[in-house]
């Protein structure tokens, strides 16, 4: 029998016309709180530094103000990018962030820099010792798993820990034996995860290999209004790749694609139809797809739209998919076969 599908939150603290950079914060707080009382499994925020429009840039602060408002939901990061950090000060922080809110805390790590040069020269992440990201990632484990030179205090049992990766890093997952969160060009065809299963090594807490995918999706009345309530965020994705910054997400409605370039046109529908969006039969139909095709356990949803009102009932519509029709179309397939 099929296990339920897990559908959970990411949530970057994307800034929207009219509000604050501090509204953003506290609008990703609020929204984890209405992701707990909606049935959501996990709820986690990302870490991106320097960058306006995105202003989540310290996880481990903002998972503790989220864990702190909330009581059930499991939180995490989406990812801390080892590269920006000593792996010992992150086993630390989840390790206060276990003891506080113990069997809720959920470590994601990628590997991604600083999105400008700026920005990599004053992360600095380097350290004595600590290498290129594998070189890190095996530090962190071992700190986390009691094995490091020294002794991470607070000592608290290993929170979950997931690889953010493409390609590339699917390998490293299956050598590490650590789920993985996947998303872009790694589900685009079977070869990547079929590698990454085929060659995964179990490690301790993690006897299987384990996939979630990240995609944007977005239940709507009709594939015209999931693409209006959508173009706000592509265009700011087409602004931040040739601009290099993503401007606060305008109204639906209000983008006027004749003021971009082409370059910026094409990123935009580019964008959009990496989207899974439309009515509910029509979301349906390619998030099951996707599941089969990569057997997946577990969808993180990254979609940002304008209004927080529209935001919230995006997330109840998406849950009562994934949950409702979607969990059934799944169970009663494997029940035939």
């Amino acid at each position: 029998m099929r296990t339920p599908l897990a559908v959970s939150l990411l949530d970057r603290s994307r800034t929207r016309a009219g509000a604050s950079d501090a509204d953003a914060v506290r609008a990703t707080v609020q929204r984890a709180q209405r992701a707990e009382a909606t049935g959501f499994d996990r709820f986690w925020v990302a870490e991106h530094h320097a960058v306006p429009g995105v202003v989540g840039s310290a996880p481990a602060v903002l998972l503790a103000a989220v864990a702190a408002a909330t009581s059930t939901i499991r939180v995490g990061s989406g990812g801390v990018m080892l590269p920006n950090h000593v792996p010992l000060v992150v086993a630390e922080q989840f390790a206060v962030l276990g003891a506080l809110h113990p069997g809720r805390i959920d470590l994601g790590v990628g590997r991604s820099l600083g999105f400008t040069a700026p920005v990599r020269r004053a992360l600095d992440g380097s350290a004595p010792g600590t290498g290129g990201f594998e070189d890190r990632l095996h530090h962190l484990l071992q700190f986390l798993h009691g094995r490091g030179e020294v002794t991470v205090r607070p000592a608290v049992g290993a929170p979950p820990v997931f690889l953010l990766a493409t390609n590339r890093g699917l390998a490293t997952a299956a050598r590490f034996g650590l789920p993985v969160v996947v998303g872009g060009p790694a589900l685009e065809g079977p070869g990547p995860l079929a590698g990454y299963r085929r060659e995964f090594r179990p490690s301790e807490g993690v006897p299987r290999p384990r996939t979630t995918l990240s995609v944007d999706v977005l239940v709507a009345d009709s594939a015209e209004e999931a693409r209006r309530q959508l173009l706000p965020q592509a265009w700011s994705l087409a602004v931040a790749r040739s601009r290099g910054e993503f401007p606060p997400l305008p109204a639906a409605g209000s983008v006027d694609l004749e003021r971009l370039t082409p370059r910026e046109r094409r990123t935009v529908e580019d964008a959009l139809a990496r989207t899974v969006s439309g009515t509910a039969a029509d979301v349906a139909d390619a998030l099951e797809g996707l599941v089969r095709r990569t057997g997946a356990r577990e969808l993180l949803v990254a979609t940002t739209v304008p209004d927080e009102d529209r935001q919230a009932l995006a997330d109840e519509d998406l849950l009562a998919l994934v949950t409702g029709p979607l969990d059934r179309r799944l169970r009663a397939v494997d029940t035939a076969s």
